[in-house]
């Protein structure tokens, strides 16, 4: 039997859990990450801030169990909007039930409400369950982003 999910919109109030969730997922995409002080300052309250960013809480049968962070984008240099899919986390105890792509479909729905030109997003090197997700819901790989992280030289 396929479990209730709802995505709902999250709200100031819920800075604090909000946050620890996010550092759990980042903490699992890379074991390395500390949110620094800007992080924890902004991260939070710039998403809210933003009127093209949506972010959802992934409720299933009434327990908070991942989100979802997806929005639209100005294209750098023409007249068009781009839909991004930036976080999709499910807590470990929920995955493999199709919330997922559950979640990635609703998001997709909603960007193509607003007629972007494209959908795009991120993953991480080497995660194979996304990649694998994304590829089955169409998604190509396109490019390769490369990082110079400052100091690393």
């Amino acid at each position: 039997m396929t479990p209730t999910i709802v995505l709902e919109p999250i709200s100031q109030s819920d800075r604090d859990s909000f946050l620890t969730m996010a550092v759990n997922h980042f903490q699992e995409l890379n074991p390395a990450f500390v949110p620094q002080a800007d992080w924890r300052e902004h991260y939070f309250d710039r998403i809210l801030a933003t009127p093209e960013v949506f972010l959802r809480w992934i409720v299933i049968e009434g327990k908070r169990s991942g989100f979802i962070l997806f929005g639209l984008e100005d294209h750098r240099f023409l007249p068009r909007k781009t839909g991004s899919i930036y976080e999709l986390y499910v807590e470990p105890a929920s995955r493999h039930l199709g919330i997922g792509r559950f979640c990635a479909l609703q998001a997709i729905r909603e960007l193509q409400t607003h007629s972007p030109s494209k959908v795009q997003l991120e993953i991480m090197a080497g995660n194979r369950a996304a990649e694998a997700l994304w590829e089955s819901l169409g998604f190509r790989k396109f490019s390769e982003r490369w990082v110079l992280e400052q100091g690393k030289r």
